[in-house]
């Protein structure tokens, strides 16, 4: 089914939230804004705050096929845009055997066809002919390289690609394209002036009450308010890794999965694994006094 973006950044915001996604003003005014001046969006905050899952709700609401790179070290052009398909030209080489009249310059030029790509995510986004534009996620950018992050400039400039034994192949329409960050390590300006800018920070105790409730259906309203309340008194701690608005929705399904409709000692103890994922962050919570945190979670 074929649909188009938001016309304003009220209906935008009324349309993320259909698919239980809560962006407040800024973050909707930037996304709007990205989707009319088709730029590249950036977004860069903490793990688990909720920029890989803008991107997959973005698609839904616009109605446009999701293509997401996953950005890791040693990223190459093979892996991020295209290769050949060298078990497919080798079977096509062994179907010409013995065809002595066969030109050979003209089986070389064929066994470099389009016919032999295997396409990547980003020539699979540009080459997109679909009824909507893609959305491309290019995720956790700052996992990759500096020279991978040169080679992203020409493709965000012009969304064009040049490969040399087809030649140009250049976007009809542009992809609307999402790049996230955990900013472990910082990135170039002449990539961040190719894009809209937005920081994801871990939203106040009210929005993640009304997130939990939203993200998990059928939770205690009792239940949603303790678990992100407790949640925020553990970012407040010295810990290796903060919890993302993710893992409080990851726990708070644990939670309600074992019956609960508010927080007990014993329980969040036996549950701290879906919340926090170092064990010392677990230990450090444990001797900072776990039932005081839950009782100062349940008394609000």
């Amino acid at each position: 089914m074929t649909t188009s973006a938001p016309e304003s950044v009220d209906a935008l915001t009324a349309a993320l939230r259909e698919q239980a996604y809560l962006a407040d003003r800024g973050l909707a005014t930037v996304v709007h804004l990205s989707l009319v001046l088709q730029k590249p969006l950036l977004l860069e905050g903490e793990a688990g705050v909720g920029k890989t899952e803008l991107a997959k709700t973005l698609s839904a609401v616009t109605g446009g096929r999701l293509i997401r790179l996953q950005c890791y070290e040693g990223i190459d052009v093979a892996h991020a845009l295209y290769d050949w398909s060298y078990a497919r030209q080798l079977l096509y080489i062994r179907t010409l055997e013995g065809d002595a009249a066969r030109d050979a310059h003209a089986t070389l030029h064929e066994l470099f066809g389009p016919e032999f790509l295997e396409r990547r995510p980003l020539l699979d986004a540009i080459e997109s002919s679909d009824p909507v534009p893609p959305v491309l996620l290019i995720d956790e950018i700052d996992r990759a390289d500096d020279e991978f992050e040169a080679f992203l400039l020409e493709l965000l400039s012009d969304f064009q690609v040049t490969i040399p034994e087809i030649g140009t192949i250049r976007a009809e329409r542009r992809p609307r394209v999402i790049l996230t960050s955990n900013r472990t390590r910082e990135l170039h300006d002449a990539l961040k002036r190719r894009c809209l800018y937005h920081w994801i920070g871990h939203p106040s105790l009210e929005r993640e009450i009304e997130i939990v409730r939203v993200r998990v259906p059928g939770v205690p309203e009792l239940l949603a308010a303790e678990a992100a309340a407790f949640v925020h008194r553990l970012r407040e701690l010295d810990l290796t890794k903060a919890p993302g608005v993710a893992e409080t929705i990851d726990w708070t399904q644990a939670l309600l999965a074992l019956g609960q409709e508010e927080l007990e000692a014993g329980v969040v103890d036996a549950t701290l694994g879906s919340v926090l994922k170092h064990h010392e962050d677990i230990e450090r919570v444990r001797d900072a006094g776990l039932r005081e945190l839950v009782s100062e979670s349940r008394s609000g």
